[in-house]
């Protein structure tokens, strides 16, 4: 038994990888992989349908069919199998047990590809629910529920029967996520089934948009943060083989943002029928969150100079760089768009897209091909096939995401600024639509091209890691990383 110090008060325990259920973990990331290759294509096909007009030839494959289905498989397909390839990994490391149960796992795996399957053939088909991130009719929504209670019983148990008592800040990030995720799904997909595949809210008119936002604001939360802090306070550490600069910090971090990140929803219907109180809170909590997010931001950095020496060589250490980098940025970026004042410029513009992307393309994205290259050469006990393709990728992504998010807040202010322009005589200077968007055109051909790069780069990293599972065992390199969980 050995382990890795994180600090003064806190270790991450390790133990020979025999005694864990590797299993699971190579699954959901071969999943991840999978339905990271869709989502992106299926991004960069619908930003260049903004473009030309013309590539919506098919009632199936238009806009308003693959918008849904992109997001769903980025965020549900994609993120979510990084979460539970990492949950699984880490949750037995750091407790030193091995998962509660290996069935219950491998019925989560199954079902949950299921039902991303389910999804990209029924949101094409039109069979949606209208509501942001939370798309997919009841059928598929009481699947989602059997397989998260699955999952949930089986990760509280591993955690209930640990072996390690001490609980590292990485699995409270990952309990705290797995806890709130349910409740918020629960409560907005609340629904009346009307038939098979068709079914409407149990909420109405504002109440509605509320609850909404409540459940869309706490997704980003709690789906594409929380769990990605838990990712890098356990991997980063792992991966540079230092403590992280401050257990203290960190959970000043979690507590923080915990509380404080539940109440931000409201900001996203500033200027609607909401009571003024309300988007005041909104927008009030949203600001407060500036300190715990650059906190852990901070954090982070301050690690990283226990081994900057590593950032030159090593891809996998530049993406946590870069993927800790757009979280601060997003997270400053977000709690000013809350601002009423930098709302009523931004909201339903470009600019909103640049910002969501900025946090998941460069936040989870970065993270989660991190996680990809540390955990490929571990769990098949081999050599990276290739960090040359590791660093192109690192590249061709960080360029695509500066290229899209940087074309966007060029796109979202000036499609905002139109929006609001009056003449001499009070009127609207654009009133046609069509016309602003002529001025669109090229910020969201870069915004595309952003796109396809960071495709490239996502269509290199799965190349290399299907190049390297195909190297574990053949003898075709002497292997001189050796897996010491």
């Amino acid at each position: 038994m050995s382990t890795v110090t994180l600090s003064a008060n806190a270790s991450i325990p390790t133990q020979d990888t025999g005694h864990y259920n590797d299993f699971i973990v190579k699954g959901f990331l071969i999943s991840s992989l999978i339905w990271g290759i869709a989502s992106m294509l299926i991004g960069v096909i619908i930003a260049f349908q903004l473009v030309f007009p013309e590539l919506n030839f098919l009632p199936y494959f238009s806009f308003g069919r693959l918008r849904p289905l992109h997001t769903n498989a980025a965020i549900f397909g994609f993120a979510l199998s990084i979460i539970f390839t990492t949950a699984y990994h880490s949750v037995q490391r750091l407790l030193r047990v091995r998962i509660w149960s290996d069935k219950l796992a491998l019925v989560h795996l199954g079902l949950y590809n299921l039902t991303i399957l389910l999804a990209a053939i029924t949101l094409p088909l039109g069979f949606n629910q209208s509501k942001e991130y939370a798309e997919l009719e009841w059928p598929l929504d009481i699947l989602i529920v059997v397989w998260y209670v699955i999952f949930f019983i089986n990760y509280l148990m591993t955690i209930i029967k640990r072996e390690e008592k001490q609980l590292y800040v990485a699995i409270w990030f990952y309990i705290a996520s797995f806890v709130t995720v349910p409740i918020l799904f629960i409560v907005n997909n609340l629904a009346l089934p009307v038939g098979l595949l068709k079914s409407f809210s149990v909420f109405s008119g504002v109440f509605d948009a509320n609850i909404q936002w409540w459940y869309g604001h706490n997704a980003v939360a709690f789906v594409l943060t929380t769990p990605f802090l838990g990712l890098m306070y356990y991997y980063f550490p792992k991966h540079i083989k230092q403590p992280i600069y401050s257990h203290r910090l960190s959970i000043i971090h979690f507590w923080s943002l915990i509380f404080i990140y539940i109440w931000a929803g409201p900001h996203h219907l500033l200027y609607s029928p909401i009571p003024d109180w309300l988007q005041t809170t909104g927008m009030v909590f949203s600001i407060m969150l500036w300190m715990p997010s650059w906190g852990g931001m901070l954090n982070g950095f301050l690690t990283l100079t226990q081994a900057k020496e590593k950032i030159k060589t090593d891809a996998t250490l530049k993406m946590m760089l870069v993927g800790i980098t757009f979280y601060g940025m997003s997270t400053f970026e977000g709690p000013l768009l809350s601002i009423r004042s930098v709302s009523a410029l931004g909201h339903n513009t470009d600019w909103i897209i640049g910002h969501v992307h900025g946090g998941t393309l460069g936040w989870v994205g970065m993270m989660s091909a991190a996680a990809i290259y540390y955990l490929t050469p571990r769990l098949w006990n081999t050599n990276l096939f290739s960090e040359k393709l590791a660093n192109t990728h690192f590249w061709l992504g960080t360029l695509g995401i500066l290229l899209y998010v940087v074309s966007m807040w060029a796109s979202g202010i000036t499609e905002g600024s139109l929006w609001r322009a009056i003449n001499e005589k009070g009127f609207l200077e654009y009133p046609n639509w069509v016309e602003i968007t002529k001025y669109l055109f090229w910020p969201r051909l870069v915004r595309g091209l952003g796109g396809v790069m960071y495709l490239m780069g996502i269509i290199l990293m799965v190349y290399n890691v299907v190049k390297t599972i195909g190297t574990a065992g053949s003898g075709f390199k002497e292997v001189d990383l050796r897996v010491q969980e």
